[in-house]
């Protein structure tokens, strides 16, 4: 991953059943569950200029022997008007795009090299390709978006790899970015989903893991967003008993 933090323990169990389920059969399956034991995280600084780039030294090849999947899971988050960005903000939101390239690289190298090809998820946002007036954000989107471009073309490029790059765009997931959120904040949050609720960590996780494993699958940037993306205009509808009640 570009980061990590850590996982909740019922996630834990998940990602440690998938890389049971879908490891390869070169992989041993005593030393999978390690991947879910924060401690064996490594931790890099690959978004600024000059840094040194991963090789196959880096901390994953060491504990692991090989890579087959990378998630490129970060990123920060500020609104504000495009003209009140500086150039200095924009080099920091720039950085977790410079992240999710140099270390897909490394990864791809590596995948080459094991010749049986390989999945890489990046995370997006739907906001960048669906603007929303009270969300100003060109910077961080500026970034996102970049992503999402990074990932429509690499996967064509490395298709002949067997090499698969998808993204998954979230839309309103409250995680600490957002700050503390009053109940009726929250409640207003849910009512702006087609599907009735905000999102979760989980359902990000879900489909994470989905295209991690889906190897019929490239090139896509799948929205997981309550159905904001098919055309939910970002009101306040209330839930579908408030209206019906309301009709009568």
């Amino acid at each position: 991953m570009a980061s990590a933090t850590r996982l909740p323990q019922h996630l834990s169990e998940r990602v440690r059943t998938s890389f049971l389920t879908a490891a390869p059969k070169t992989s041993s399956p005593a030393r999978l569950p390690s991947l879910t034991d924060p401690a064996n995280w490594p931790s890099s600084q690959v978004t600024l200029p000059g840094r040194k780039r991963p090789s196959t030294s880096w901390p994953p090849m060491g504990r692991f022997g090989r890579v087959d999947i990378l998630v490129n899971n970060a990123g920060t988050f500020a609104a504000k008007p495009f003209t009140d960005y500086s150039v200095e903000e924009l080099d920091t939101y720039l950085g977790y795009l410079r992240g999710t390239y140099v270390l897909s690289q490394a990864a791809v190298r590596q995948m080459r090299k094991q010749g049986d090809g390989g999945a890489i998820v990046n995370i997006g946002t739907i906001l960048a390709s669906n603007g929303v007036h009270g969300v100003p954000s060109s910077a961080p989107i500026a970034a996102k978006g970049g992503i999402t471009a990074l990932t429509k073309n690499l996967s064509v490029e490395l298709a002949a790899d067997n090499i698969r790059i998808n993204a998954v765009a979230p839309g309103i997931v409250p995680t600490p970015l957002y700050g503390d959120l009053s109940d009726e904040q929250l409640e207003s949050l849910n009512g702006m989903q087609p599907l009735g609720r905000y999102g979760t960590p989980q359902d990000i996780a879900d489909a994470v893991l989905y295209l991690a494993g889906a190897n019929w699958v490239t090139g896509v940037v799948l929205p997981v967003d309550g159905g904001v993306a098919a055309g939910g205009d970002g009101t306040y509808h209330g839930t579908k008993e408030a209206t019906a009640s309301a009709a009568v």
